[in-house]
């Protein structure tokens, strides 16, 4: 909670601060890169610092906090926090991080509004950023406990023991642990970062979905071409090279799109490569002898771009309430529909929790469809890979 002296002046520079977020969030950057060029070497990621994905994320992030400390003052903004300590957990982010960013951020801050910053702005935004960062350095505290290790110290060895070919873009890479000992437990959704070292030295980290069920021996990840201006660094480095036999760096699991216990309807929707997450899910019911509904949609390119396309119909063949409905922009013969995924045109149950996963436009477009449908905004969780453009304006 803000202090009664802060909140008057943080809701009267707000204006002025969001508004300058993007020149001060792009100067914050300059300013740390300057002073520690090994964390853009080996911890942020480098494509999304040069399409300015990162930066617009930082930005959202502070903007929605403070506005929730604002128009919630007696409510912690878990989801915005959630997503984030997640994140930074799987990268093996620490406290003392958080001393180098207030640094910089605030002489970004100072640099951008000049003279409007006087002490008592400084103050207000100064407990700001750190009633923000207290709670994600009480929230990764937290996580690594439940993981098992000290903060920070995700990291471990593993080991390719299979390659498959999905699609022509598209492989799947089985891990198990070296020694044979069993990997760590993970909920249905979460994620795994990957540590690669690139030709020019630099160790860049990835998010990829563990993309089958828990309680087995291996994991799966999933990992597609990147292409574009910039490219997927690590996952085109993965693409590329990895074989059967190597050894990856790999974090302990992390992330806050999990599946749900209990017997409500579940829709699960994705599109592309987020269809992995869903996999997971699926998977996961289908041991189980689930026998909630469960509603199915995925959207993708063509049948041919579609990675484990038989798997998630056999999946949901094994569901006694399942079903499954499919539209590709190019169908062919496949007996999909043609098009964009048009989720308000079916039939959902009451109560139905949805867990999207895909791009930013197709999240936009499904949970929009689905609260225009009847479904809780409360009831709609997503997971977006890469920098989170939409949190604090869907949370």
């Amino acid at each position: 909670m803000l202090s009664e002296q802060a909140v008057p002046v943080v809701r009267a520079t707000l204006p002025a601060v969001g508004g300058a977020l993007d020149q001060i969030t792009e100067r914050f950057y300059g300013r740390l890169f300057d002073a520690h060029p090994e964390l853009l070497r080996d911890l942020f990621n480098r494509g999304n610092q040069a399409n300015g994905d990162q930066r617009k994320a930082l930005a959202g992030s502070i903007a929605a906090f403070a506005v929730a400390l604002l128009e919630h003052p007696d409510t912690r903004p878990d989801t915005l926090l959630s997503r984030i300590a997640h994140k930074h957990a799987s990268l093996g982010v620490t406290a003392d991080q958080y001393k180098i960013v207030h640094e910089h951020l605030f002489a970004a801050i100072v640099e951008v509004l000049g003279e409007a910053v006087t002490p008592e702005v400084a103050q207000a935004w100064d407990e700001v950023y750190w009633l923000m960062a207290n709670a994600l350095i009480a929230l990764e505290n937290r996580l690594y406990q439940e993981a098992g290790v000290a903060a920070g110290d995700v990291w471990r060895a593993v080991r390719i023991s299979e390659r498959r070919e999905e699609t022509a873009d598209t492989v799947s890479l089985v891990l198990t642990a070296p020694d044979g000992s069993p990997l760590p437990p993970f909920r249905p959704g979460q994620y795994v970062s990957v540590r690669v070292a690139l030709p020019d030295g630099a160790h860049q980290i990835r998010q990829y979905s563990l993309s089958s069920a828990p309680g087995r021996p291996a994991w799966r990840i999933t990992v597609k071409r990147v292409d574009g201006d910039p490219a997927g660094e690590v996952s085109n480095q993965l693409h590329a090279h990895a074989a059967t036999g190597d050894v990856l760096e790999v974090s302990a699991p992390f992330g806050d799109l999990v599946l749900p216990e209990g017997e409500a309807p579940l829709l699960l929707a994705s599109a592309g490569i987020g269809s992995t997450p869903m996999l997971a899910m699926l998977d996961h019911l289908a041991a189980t002898g689930a026998r909630r509904p469960v509603v199915v949609v995925h959207a993708d390119r063509s049948p041919e771009s579609h990675a484990h396309a038989e798997e998630l119909r056999e999946l949901v063949g094994r569901l006694p309430e399942g079903s499954l409905h499919l539209w590709y922009e190019e169908p062919g013969a496949s007996g999909a529909r043609e098009g964009l995924a048009e989720v308000g045109s079916l039939e959902l149950p009451a109560g139905t929790h949805a867990y999207l996963c895909g791009p930013l436009p197709f999240l936009r477009t499904v949970r929009g469809d689905l609260v225009a449908s009847g479904v809780a905004p409360a009831d709609v969780h997503y997971e977006v890979f890469g920098p989170d453009l939409w949190l604090g304006t869907a949370a």
